[in-house]
């Protein structure tokens, strides 16, 4: 069976995928046209922080069941070929969706991802910035109750349906998965520079901070190390 996208996104009682749970998942099919929206009770209080971005309360999950139970209705609104997509997957909603299914004992399926904060720094380099609302205006997209899961979900449909335009879901995976030599530099003060013109010193400053140990930065510690600027790990 050929594979099919599906778009999805996470809203949580906060940023740590080892100690915070899922508190609403939504998806969109944009085969079928059906969507997924679940709130799921987190057995945990909702920090007044979290509430204050997505505005969901502790008394709109109280009886709501757990992720045991949405989990496993997720995976059939899924189906069977998936590649799930998600704004900036890789680094979150991926690490909250395994946590959830290893701690309520559901096993997950071999689901491909795409990230789709990763395609736009790969791919739009001539964006400053890639956040989801960024590219909401970039591409035209209307505005929606951003971080709320399917409003969301929405708005990733319609900007990434864009950025790829009328590519494959097959080409977009092998496309990500290809390595990419950045010429540029992406951020910082010397941003837009050809990175044979940044200074050693800085690149080395880079490097002891941390910068290349994130995994948006590899392909650029790589291009670094290329010209010299930087041991190979």
């Amino acid at each position: 069976m050929s594979l099919y996208p599906i778009y999805y996104d996470t809203e949580t009682t906060g940023i740590r995928a080892d100690k915070d749970r899922i508190i609403e998942l939504a998806a969109y099919n944009p085969v079928t046209g059906q969507s997924f929206c679940e709130f799921i009770n987190p057995g945990m209080p909702i920090p007044a922080e979290a509430t204050s971005i997505h505005h969901i309360t502790n008394d709109m999950v109280a009886n709501i069941p757990s992720f045991a139970v949405v989990g496993q209705a997720f995976i059939d609104f899924c189906g069977p070929n998936p590649v799930l997509i998600a704004h900036n997957n890789d680094a979150f909603d991926r690490p909250f969706l395994e946590g959830e299914f290893s701690r309520n004992q559901l096993t997950i399926p071999s689901w491909r991802y795409v990230d789709s904060l990763k395609w736009a720094r790969k791919y739009r380099p001539d964006l400053p910035r890639h956040a989801l609302q960024i590219l909401r205006e970039v591409y035209n997209i209307p505005s929606n109750q951003a971080h709320r899961a399917l409003d969301d979900v929405m708005v990733l449909h319609g900007i990434f349906s864009q950025m790829i335009d009328n590519l494959s879901i097959e080409t977009v995976l092998a496309l990500m998965s290809a390595p990419t030599q950045v010429s540029k530099m992406p951020f910082g003060k010397h941003q837009g520079k050809a990175l044979s013109e940044i200074p050693k010193d800085y690149v080395k400053w880079l490097s002891k901070s941390g910068a290349f140990d994130k995994s948006e930065n590899q392909e650029l510690m790589k291009s670094f190390e290329k010209l010299g600027f930087l041991a190979p790990v």
